[in-house]
């Protein structure tokens, strides 16, 4: 796991100072060793976090005529086998790196070799003879990566941060990104909150030639997985094989790992893959919270510890614990994102990080198998589709009543109208004529909502402490198994996730998987009241940008309407982290936070 960063000219010499800017913004992801390399129009940066060949592994790497030249992001799970594969084809390789199978595998199949590769990667290969920089990034968008094209030099980094380190400014605000951003908690697509700053999307390979036109190739959609119909027992036969060889691929590192433990079903069938594969007690982590009324997983989690003999650490946060990690996960995550989950998941990934550089985790279990509610047909979707057609009644709504938009959000966020149904509209209409709609809900689910908010969240509160989050259910034959089952072994009765349940019944407690799924929630609500409501109002009411793209009066009525009611806490929250995250990247690009301070007390 690492960071990367670079800049390719049309023309002239590449400066060696944004480069070392960057490396700078990108340090946290790669503690171990960094590398800043100046070759005439190209500069690389690479920030290593040394999980697989300790020794050896320093990158870029280059082939033995250095007319290859890589750096990459993330691990690639299948490399042993891969390695194999073309070493018998006559490759040479210098290192035991996973990264080098990328590397070797251009050199004799070129840009397809990303068909072969089975893991998380974001990865830029800079090929001499063809004077063309590729850069990739892996089906999921487990991994992040980000580029701009500004003043004949093409940027890239694993990190927005690291980007605007390359600019002279900090581009405009993206309107229609930070409408996304209010409605849905995430911005999806190309287009990031900056304008001109763009992600590359899961799956696609771009190539870039000197003249920076940029040539992009979509190498993997999950709309390509073609529905099966078999039985649970054909299907848990094949489940068997399939994750027996993800989870041994997915183990391979030369550090020790350990597990967070949510006490849901994901994270317990990780508990057991891992302690049944692992020669060594297993480190497992979990996290509540302290004098609130919403129940908590903690007893959960200490249940499927002891079931599995883990060494077990709980964290139970405090309303001042979670609010002053506020500030440092907005810079974290950089890619303006709401997600209360980032907060207590920085706390325990700060945990963890004192002693593991890797932890496995559950995400992409319930956007596989169909886990959550919202997945499941009813009458009032059906309703929805037709007041609101595009995308199955699925995703219709932001998360802002109207009536408190028009009062609240200013000119030219009210002019953004559609925007943020947009991404779930185009999404829907790319899923095949044969699927269902729960195989389009998942497809959504698995293009938006994913890679832009819940893996945001799972690598940059991570890699914030150098820490490297696995998530196998994310593997892309795991996915695409998930996504071709039959609807039946998907959701019945009014359960979810009904084929990995059943599965599981072998390893866990029939009455823990079969649960009423409550999520994981942040108490905000609970704590947004009294003093600190009110110095929040102060707060808000002062700050320029507030009033630059929001309404005083409407800000107002929010804060009264918290005070005597309690019930706008999610859009207030999403109005501070928007102030917290404009500082940090518009007023004082560069600004590096304490990881605990007052958020309020940070702004004033």
């Amino acid at each position: 796991m690492c960071g990367i960063a670079g800049i390719y000219r049309s023309e002239g010499v590449v400066d060696r100072a944004p480069l070392q800017r960057a490396a700078q913004m990108l340090a946290h992801r790669g503690p171990d060793h960094q590398a800043t390399v100046q070759d005439g129009a190209l500069g690389l940066v690479h920030t290593r976090l040394s999980i697989i060949d300790l020794s050896g592994g320093d990158q870029p790497l280059y082939t033995s005529n250095n007319d290859l030249t890589l750096i990459a992001n993330g691990e690639v799970y299948n490399y042993i086998e891969l390695r194999e594969a073309l070493i018998a084809q006559g490759a040479q390789f210098a290192t035991q790196s996973d990264s080098e199978v990328i590397l070797q595998g251009y050199a004799q199949r070129g840009p397809a070799i990303v068909d072969d590769l089975a893991g998380m990667y974001a990865f830029a290969l800079f090929d001499r003879s063809q004077a063309s920089l590729y850069l990739a990034r892996d089906r999921l968008g487990i991994k992040p990566l980000y580029y701009c094209v500004h003043n004949n030099q093409f940027l890239f980094a694993s990190e927005i941060k690291a980007i605007l380190a390359m600019l002279e400014r900090s581009p405009d605000i993206d309107p229609s990104a930070l409408h996304q951003y209010l409605q849905n908690q995430f911005s999806t697509g190309r287009r990031t909150p900056f304008q001109g700053i763009y992600r590359v999307l899961p799956g696609e390979l771009l190539k870039i030639p000197r003249t920076l036109a940029i040539e992009p190739h979509q190498y993997w959609d999950a709309n390509r997985i073609a529905p099966r119909s078999f039985t649970f027992d054909e299907a848990a036969k094949e489940f068997d094989d399939l994750f027996d060889t993800v989870m041994t691929q997915h183990m391979r590192a030369d550090v020790p790992f350990g597990l967070f433990l949510s006490g849901g079903t994901d994270s317990g069938v990780l508990a057991w893959a891992l302690t049944h594969h692992y020669d060594h007690p297993l480190r497992t982590f979990s996290v509540g919270f302290q004098d609130v009324s919403m129940q908590d997983e903690l007893n959960d989690a200490q249940l499927i510890a002891k079931r599995f003999g883990t060494q077990h650490t709980e964290l139970k946060l405090t309303s001042e614990q979670i609010f002053n990690r506020l500030v440092h996960t907005v810079w974290a995550a950089d890619d303006l994102m709401r997600d209360f989950a980032s907060l207590p998941t920085a706390l325990l990934a700060q945990t963890a990080a004192a002693e593991l550089k890797v932890v496995f985790s559950g995400e992409g279990g319930d956007e596989i198998f169909a886990g959550y509610r919202r997945y499941r047909s009813s009458f009032e979707q059906r309703l929805k589709n037709l007041l609101f057609p595009g995308s199955g009644g699925f995703r219709v709504r932001g998360q802002w009543h109207p009536g408190l938009a028009r009062k609240v959000f200013g000119d030219r966020l009210k002019q953004q109208g559609s925007a943020m149904r947009a991404p779930f509209i185009e999404a829907w209409a790319r899923c095949p004529a044969d699927w269902s709609n729960i195989q389009c809900r998942q497809y959504t689910d698995l293009t938006t909502a994913l890679p832009d908010n819940l893996l945001v969240k799972a690598d940059r509160m991570l890699m914030a402490f150098g820490l490297e989050g696995r998530v196998p259910f994310l593997d892309h034959r795991l996915v695409a198994f998930g996504l071709s089952l039959p609807d039946e072994l998907k959701i019945q009765n009014r359960q979810g996730k009904v084929f990995l349940k059943r599965w599981a019944e072998r390893y866990l407690p029939p009455d823990h998987l079969w649960q009423k799924k409550r999520g994981f929630h942040v108490p905000v609500g609970e704590w947004l009241h009294g003093e600190f409501l009110q110095q929040l109002g102060h707060t808000l009411l002062r700050n320029e940008a507030i009033k630059e793209w929001f309404q005083p009066s409407g800000i107002r009525h929010l804060l009264h309407r918290q005070h005597h009611r309690g019930d706008v806490s999610r859009e207030l929250m999403a109005i501070l982290q928007f102030a917290i995250w404009h500082r940090l990247f518009i007023e004082q690009p560069g600004t590096a936070p304490p990881i605990d301070i007052a958020p309020l007390e940070w702004l004033n």
